[in-house]
């Protein structure tokens, strides 16, 4: 085999591995999204100060947040096994003691982004349009709330807000 025929087989090798690498990691950008929604969020916790528009988008695979402002994209939120913001990806307890609360469980965030039970239903009371709930201990006084427009999370204790209303 001379030099010109190894060359080509290697030309042909480093081809192939770049077509797989293409289809392979285009594959993990393509995002297929069953519910896009339109939101006024507002977000006040000791690391995130938001407050304007913003898109939730999710699958049964994943969450996204993008946060916008004077129409400009200013910060995307991805929750699926890790939560990853533009500092980068964290584990859902490193995330909430960064930039929630410690004590808070793994999937708060994620909870409340899709207007879901938080802490296992403690303290649920079903109301006319959605429900309502209150959590209390040692470390957090939080009270949260889910109608058909709106979910609204305080915690009194910790001083973060969620809000999350329907943009009209």
């Amino acid at each position: 085999m001379n030099l010109k025929q190894k060359n080509s087989g290697f030309i042909i090798y480093i081809q192939s591995i770049l077509v797989i690498s293409i289809f392979l990691f285009s594959g993990c950008s393509l995002k297929d999204y069953e519910v896009t929604q339109t939101k006024v969020i507002i977000i006040k916790s000791p690391k995130l100060k938001f407050a304007d528009l913003g898109y939730i988008r999710n699958s049964d695979k994943f969450i996204e947040l993008e946060l916008f402002s004077a129409g400009k994209a200013i910060q995307m939120i991805t929750i699926n096994h890790l939560i990853c913001v533009s500092e980068g990806c964290l584990s859902k307890s490193s995330f909430n003691k960064d930039y929630l609360n410690f004590a808070y469980p793994d999937g708060i965030l994620q909870d409340i982004l899709l207007s879901h039970v938080i802490y296992g239903g403690v303290g649920k009371v079903e109301t006319s349009d959605g429900f309502r709930q209150q959590v209390q201990d040692e470390n957090v006084d939080i009270v949260y709330k889910v109608s058909s427009d709106t979910t609204y999370f305080k915690d009194k204790k910790n001083n973060i807000l969620i809000k999350i209303k329907d943009a009209q």
